[in-house]
């Protein structure tokens, strides 16, 4: 009787110790990764803007924003460091690969694809027993050897180069460019009669899910083409917005900002950078002007809108499966918002442009191309400089959200840390506790150079980490370095700004008011960063036996 009752304590012990050991995918963390492409930073209602983005805000509230997120000025080398956690001009995108020069010939940092002397952060995540998915923008490569499925991704589906049409006409960008998607590195020749990116993209993300092995975590990439121009979205979504922006980009530049400092991501008092001479004010526009450039705003406001509940699909699946409590969910813009309009794309002759119908009745729909135009993209990314394509703030701040797994002790609150995209895959590897050797598939691999957000986000900490502020920037001789809250900004010679510029954003965000005469010495420590900068990570001139026009 003796040895029974003991066996049963020990049976009873044993039932409790079994039931307390998660499995696989509770014990490690799932992680959705949620890009947006070319979306401003005042976008969203967690950011200050009027687009209906109840899915985000909700990841805003449960989790936490940081208002001082840096990424690249374009698409693709913002993507070379989200998946390396290394500087672009040493991952392979120092340039994209749609802009090339002759002195970029030869060298590894400006091949124009992610290449190979890192290791790709699903590559890592894949060999650590995580299932990992991809649907949607890759462009970080157009061949089978580059494509998403032959670096560390199990199931996707992507569209490999930099953009085009939203619909299943697969019209790009521009005559020599190409739309491109694969599924499992296999071509697709032929998309869905009612294909539109932002549904077929989630459609197949929520595929994978669904086939998820029961026993693995898994790493979701979600990467939007929306707001990428030409801006499209389905008609119900438009009509949603009509005469939301009939005030014109100046009032919405005013309303924005005042929405950011409503919310505490920008200070009281400050300066906005101002309307760009080529812009003309909004009451001097005629009225059919107007309406055109309105809806403009009302397609690209629709695609945000319509992108959230997508964004929201895939969040009500993970509650419903009982996943979303174990799900570090960020997301993501990867750069600013575009005011450059459509023609400056290669070989954007006037026979194809003028081939699509951008009559005020089909704007926005099929066989349209329009775009933001940069009045609005001024107010997207206001109180910043510029915008998409350059290293000042309006190219490179983005809006972060990350709400890790289970309840967070921070939920809501707002981070105004320096923080970059360099420190994205540390943060992923450090939740889902996987290792960067420095090595991979026996080559060896460089270091990342960002270091993981978890304390931060965790609470164990209010700084980032040290030299978090510290960031070199160059993307087609536009260059910056900053040494928080220090900056120091050169623009390609047809912006006709040759000379160093001196910025404290903290107290000038916008980039308004250039210290160089008054700071001499701050302005030559960082031009020592920078020099140092530009040596250890390869940063070649790429206009070197180019003449460039102003």
């Amino acid at each position: 009787m003796k040895d029974y009752l003991c066996f049963k304590v020990f049976a009873f012990a044993f039932s409790l110790l079994v039931l307390s050991v998660p499995t696989l995918s509770e014990s490690r963390p799932n992680i959705l990764l949620i890009v947006a492409d070319d979306m401003g930073y005042s976008d969203v209602g967690a950011f200050g803007g009027e687009i209906a983005t109840p899915a985000i805000d909700q990841l805003a509230a449960e989790g936490m924003r940081l208002s001082n997120f840096h990424v690249l000025p374009t698409c693709s080398p913002t993507r070379s460091v989200l998946f390396s956690g290394v500087d672009n001009h040493l991952a392979g995108l120092g340039t994209m690969g749609e802009l090339r020069t002759p002195a970029m010939e030869g060298n590894a940092g400006y091949a124009g694809y992610l290449n190979f002397d890192v290791v790709a952060l699903p590559e890592l995540l894949s060999e650590a027993g995580y299932q990992t998915y991809i649907a949607g923008k890759w462009h970080l490569g157009l061949d089978k050897t580059t494509d998403p499925f032959a670096r560390g991704f199990q199931q996707s589906f992507a569209l490999l180069p930099a953009g085009g049409s939203h619909w299943n006409d697969k019209k790009p960008l521009s005559p020599p460019l190409t739309m491109i998607y694969t599924r499992n590195g296999e071509v697709v020749d032929a998309l869905p009669e009612d294909f539109y990116s932002s549904r077929y993209f989630t459609d197949v993300m929520l595929g994978s899910l669904r086939s998820k092995q029961a026993d693995s975590p898994f790493f979701a990439y979600l990467s939007f083409t929306a707001p990428h121009n030409p801006l499209h979205a389905p008609r119900t979504y438009i009509e949603k917005y009509r005469g939301t922006y009939d005030q014109g980009w100046d009032k919405l530049r005013s309303r924005r900002l005042h929405g950011l400092q409503r919310l505490g991501l920008v200070k009281e008092g400050v300066e906005a950078y101002p309307r760009l001479p080529f812009v003309p004010s909004w009451d001097s526009l005629p009225e059919n002007e107007k309406k055109l450039y309105a809806r403009d705003m009302e397609v690209y406001a629709a695609m945000i809108d319509y992108m959230d509940e997508q964004i929201a699909r895939v969040i009500d699946y993970l509650k419903e499966t009982g996943q979303y409590q174990n799900t570090l969910i960020i997301f993501m813009s990867d750069n600013g918002a575009n005011g450059s309009p459509h023609n400056v794309y290669p070989l954007a002759t006037a026979e194809f442009l003028n081939s699509f119908d951008n009559s005020l009745k089909n704007r926005g729909l099929k066989n349209s191309y329009i775009d933001m135009g940069a009045g609005w993209a001024q107010a997207s990314m206001v109180p910043s400089r510029l915008f998409k394509g350059v290293t000042a703030e309006g190219g490179v701040l983005s809006p972060l959200v990350i709400k890790l797994p289970n309840t967070m002790s921070l939920a809501g609150a707002i981070s105004s840390e320096f923080v970059a995209v360099r420190d994205i895959m540390p943060t992923v590897l450090d939740v889902a506790e996987v290792e960067h050797t420095g090595n991979y598939a026996g080559r060896a691999v460089l270091p990342m150079q960002g270091q993981s957000l978890l304390p931060l986000l965790s609470g164990q900490s209010k700084q980032a980490y040290a030299g978090a502020g510290n960031l070199g920037l160059e993307f087609f001789g536009s260059q910056a370095y900053i040494a928080w809250p220090w900056k120091i900004l050169k623009l390609p010679p047809r912006f006709d700004q040759v000379e160093w510029m001196l910025f404290n954003l903290q107290d000038d965000p916008g980039e308004t008011r250039d210290l160089s005469a008054e700071y001499p010495q701050k302005l030559s420590k960082l031009k020592g960063l920078w020099k140092e900068y530009k040596n250890n990570n390869n940063v070649i001139d790429v206009f070197q036996g180019v003449s460039q026009a102003k």
